[in-house]
């Protein structure tokens, strides 16, 4: 699948996919069984601790792990004015936004700086018509508990290459986590993970309702690291996420429902681990091109289409560090109850 270049946001290039590329190439669809599991109990109790897990926890680049604003004094917003000066600033903070913030002008990505913790109190804290952006350097981010929302552009081509207008953008950071977000409604893409990005996890996020979900590249190298877990994604079209020259991809609990281009996407040399996902009416719901790797297991794909396929031995993240799945067949329910913003968090 080839990229097009498209508008420029921080100094670099945008990469778009099409629709139209997506059509062109020729895939073979079948109807795809699979098993027919009807989702489980879901464990109650959940505690959500403060500290990152998978890669974003893991030392590298100077960094042990990503523990945000910790550092540094906890404030609370409600106005524009007052999470830009502390979200740009030099020092750490823990920014709690309590209430609906609206971006002005409208569309902008708010730069956050590094040692920042960005968390919503309870479920008040929401982002309106904006979002924020990661540049070169950038490390040691928490994005966490946010309704990130609204920034369509009814003028914008059908594919979202006039205006860039992102949930989270991040080109060449490191050491990040993006936890527990609603994010729907923006005008690109939900997440671009772009220019060697790594030490990333985002993890028990809503992503809905876009053309653009999660793209992950926009680079020649293969050094990024990043995990994706218990992320419902769904009503999305392309980008679920398509992973590009990842050096290790790790993707488990996720669920996709109602997505009508392509789901987990493995691409250029990308070594991609996929385990116990939930696929509901999903076009092609995992593959990858000839150069990259897919390991699956225990997944389960219902009322889908397209194209399952695996190859490669990808890699083993147990060696990177810890982490315990959940049954595939109760991730639909876990994260209906769990994903996104939460009563608990933030107060």
């Amino acid at each position: 699948m080839s990229d097009k270049d498209g508008s420029t946001a921080g100094g670099n290039p945008i990469v778009q996919e099409t629709c139209s590329d997506v059509a062109r190439m020729q895939f073979a669809f079948t109807f795809v069984s699979g098993p027919t599991a009807t989702p489980g109990p879901t464990p109650t109790g959940r505690v959500w601790p403060a500290d990152a897990d998978g890669f974003a926890s893991t030392s590298g680049m100077g960094d042990t792990t990503t523990t945000g604003g910790a550092a540094g004094p906890t404030v609370t917003v409600t106005t524009y004015a007052d999470l830009v000066r502390y979200a740009t600033a030099s020092a750490a903070y823990v920014i709690r936004v309590d209430g609906a913030i609206t971006v002005t002008p409208y569309g902008t990505e708010i730069r956050v700086a590094s040692d920042k913790t960005i968390v919503g109190a309870g479920t008040r804290g929401h982002i309106v018509n904006g979002g924020f952006f990661l540049g070169g350097g950038v490390h040691n981010v928490i994005i966490r508990n946010l309704t990130i929302r609204d920034t369509r552009v009814a003028s914008d081509d059908p594919d979202d290459k006039d205006f860039d207008y992102d949930g989270i953008q991040m080109d060449t950071a490191h050491h990040v986590w993006i936890d527990h977000n609603t994010i729907t409604r923006m005008n690109d893409g939900l997440i671009d993970s772009r220019l060697d990005t790594t030490y990333l996890t985002v993890s028990w996020n809503v992503l809905s309702e876009n053309n653009k979900a999660f793209g992950i590249g926009w680079t020649t190298n293969v050094t990024s690291r990043m995990t994706i877990h218990h992320n419902w994604i769904h009503d999305d079209n392309q980008r679920n996420p398509s992973t590009d020259n990842v050096a290790y991809a790790h993707l488990y609990d996720n669920y996709l429902q109602n997505i009508s281009s392509y789901g987990n996407y493995a691409r250029g040399a990308t070594k991609m681990v996929l385990e116990n996902g939930y696929f509901d009416n999903v076009k092609d719901p995992y593959y990858r091109d000839d150069a990259a790797q897919l390991r699956q297991s225990g997944s389960i794909v219902v009322n889908s289409t397209g194209r399952q396929e695996t190859g490669g031995s990808a890699f083993t993240p147990s060696s990177f560090y810890p982490y315990t799945l959940d049954p595939a067949s109760q991730v639909p329910t876990l994260l209906r109850t769990y994903a996104g913003p939460q009563a608990g968090i933030g107060t």
